[in-house]
C-alpha cells in the first residue's frame, strides 16, 4: 500500500551499515530523508551516495538525519562502500539499510512492477519529528536526485511548519514567502510585522519570518 503524506512513517528494525536500527527511535526527534537505490554497484547510484555524504553537514544544521536502502544485504554494502570514496572522493558518512527481504522496500511501496518487479525505483521520503511523512518523490532508476532540491525542500518544509507561510515556485532560503489564505489581512498584522505586498487579496508576498 502506498504511504501518503501525512501518515505515519512505517516503523521497522533492519540492519545497516551503522548496525542495527529502529527507525523511529533512531530518527528521535529529528527529521528524517530515506531514500532508495535499485542496487549495489550500480553507477548513479554511486553518485548520488557520494553527493549525499558530502552534504551531510548541510543536512546536520536542519536537524535531520539521512538513511539510505538498497535491496543488496550489508555485506554487499560494505564493499560498495569502497568504490564510493574511490570514485566520489567521500566517504559514506551515514548509515545504508541492507533490505535483500524487500521487507522495508514494501512497507513504503519502493518497488514498481511495472518499472521493475525486483529492484527498488528511487524513492525519497522526507519524514518530520511527528513521525509523519511531510514529503515523497519518485524517480525513475535512469534518473539521478538533485540533493539541493532535497535541502530547497526540507528547508520549505520546516519554514511551513513553525509559520503559517507557503513557499512559491522555486524559492530558496531567505527569499520572499506567501501569508496563507487562511490568515485574515487583520492577524496577519500581528504575524507579519515587516508587513507584505498584495498582488491579489489570496496572493500576500511577505519577506520570510524567520530570518
Amino acid at each position: 500500500m502506498a504511504v501518503r503524506l501525512g501518515d505515519i512513517a512505517p516503523d521497522f528494525t533492519a540492519d545497516t551499515t551503522e548496525g542495527t536500527i529502529n527507525f523511529h527511535e533512531w530518527l528521535g526527534n529529528s527529521w528524517g530523508v530515506l531514500f532508495s537505490h535499485p542496487k549495489d554497484f550500480t553507477p548513479v547510484c554511486t553518485t548520488e551516495l557520494g553527493a549525499f555524504a558530502k552534504a551531510k553537514g548541510e543536512f546536520d544544521k536542519r536537524n535531520a538525519k539521512i538513511i539510505g536502502l538498497s535491496v543488496d544485504s550489508v555485506e554487499s554494502h560494505n564493499g560498495w562502500k569502497k568504490d564510493i570514496e574511490e570514485t566520489q572522493g567521500q566517504a559514506l558518512n551515514f548509515p545504508l539499510i541492507g533490505d535483500p527481504d524487500k521487507k522495508v522496500a514494501d512497507l513504503y511501496d519502493m518497488i514498481h512492477p511495472n518499472a521493475n518487479d525486483t529492484l527498488t525505483v528511487r524513492s525519497v521520503f522526507i519524514i518530520g519529528p511527528d513521525k509523519k511523512v511531510k514529503l515523497s518523490i519518485t524517480y525513475p532508476a535512469s534518473t539521478g536526485r538533485n540533493v539541493d532540491e532535497i535541502l530547497r525542500v526540507l528547508d520549505s518544509l520546516q519554514l511551513t511548519a513553525d509559520h503559517q507561510v507557503a513557499t512559491p515556485v522555486n524559492w530558496k532560503d531567505g527569499q520572499d514567502v506567501i501569508i496563507v489564505p487562511s490568515v485574515s489581512d487583520e492577524d496577519a498584522k500581528a504575524k507579519f510585522p515587516k508587513g507584505w505586498k498584495a498582488l491579489k487579496p489570496y496572493l500576500r508576498v511577505t519577506p520570510q519570518p524567520n530570518k
